[in-house]
């Protein structure tokens, strides 16, 4: 069998650029085992001496359960808003017929170019003045609602037959029922994928939580790595590592489990016009 040489060198890229992306993984894993003069002294992917010292400083210097439950319900609440959002809205644009509809739609996806630090400064001024400020739920309270999640879905819900609707408004089904009984089990794959983006995205985010959260009881998971942190030296390189390789161990067992239904969904939103 012929092997075209083209076809090697993108195999190579990949693998190239795949072993670049990897890397940084193995590091913070590798890492967290070492010892502090170790982490300083060597680069290589191996501890000499493994040890579990970091991840017993980070339980002990840390109240990690607490950091945990706050991280987990800010992600909680934030996924479940948006999905329940771009459901509506997904739905309200494909099958609801009203004057403005491409404008409004328009309008709405407009807004995913324009960038946070628009809105941060707005949203912290009004969350404060009712008492959000220093409080997980001031944290997930302006990302209910995503403009993404409104056009996945809409994209997915374009290709259900519309002879299904058309049958469910002949049986005389409200909106409700025809979304519950037909629209959702037949993208619950798109949902499912549309979620779990969701939830890495909000369970990963740092500077709007660094803004909103002043007190130690309200950290997330990235702000208890910056705990260990220090931009003047004296950084705790393995329990920071340790943080890290804690934190990043949902997200990657939620994508490694559901890839291909976050793949698909993508490529099914570039597929349907």
């Amino acid at each position: 069998m012929k092997i075209d040489s083209s076809e090697i060198k993108w195999h190579l890229l990949f693998i190239i650029l795949v072993l670049l992306l990897v890397y940084p993984l193995l590091f913070s894993l590798s890492t967290s085992f070492k010892t502090m003069s170790e982490a300083f002294q060597s680069s290589s992917l191996i501890p000499m001496e493994p040890t579990f010292s970091a991840y017993e400083r980070v339980f002990t210097t840390i109240n990690f359960v607490q950091i945990l439950s706050n991280t987990f319900i800010i992600a909680a609440i934030v996924t479940l808003f948006k999905l329940a959002t771009s459901i509506f809205a997904a739905y309200a644009f494909v099958f609801f017929h009203f004057k403005g509809k491409n404008v409004l739609y328009f309008l709405l996806i407009s807004t995913i170019f324009i960038p946070f630090t628009v809105t941060m400064i707005p949203n912290y001024i009004t969350l404060s003045k009712v008492g959000f400020v220093d409080s997980i739920y001031g944290v997930a309270l302006p990302q209910l609602a995503d403009a993404t999640g409104i056009f996945l879905l809409r994209q997915y819900m374009k290709g259900i037959p519309m002879s299904l609707m058309e049958v469910a408004e002949l049986e005389r089904a409200s909106h409700l029922t025809r979304l519950r009984t037909i629209v959702v089990p037949l993208i619950r794959p798109a949902i499912l994928s549309i979620g779990i983006i969701f939830f890495i995205n909000s369970w990963n985010e740092y500077v709007w939580p660094a803004i909103m959260i002043k007190s130690e009881v309200n950290y997330t998971l990235s702000l208890a790595l910056q705990m260990f942190v220090s931009s003047e030296g004296g950084t705790d390189v393995p329990v920071a590592m340790a943080v890290a390789t804690l934190t990043m161990l949902l997200p990657l067992g939620l994508y490694a489990v559901c890839q291909k239904f976050i793949i698909g969904t993508f490529a099914q939103s570039g597929i349907k016009g």
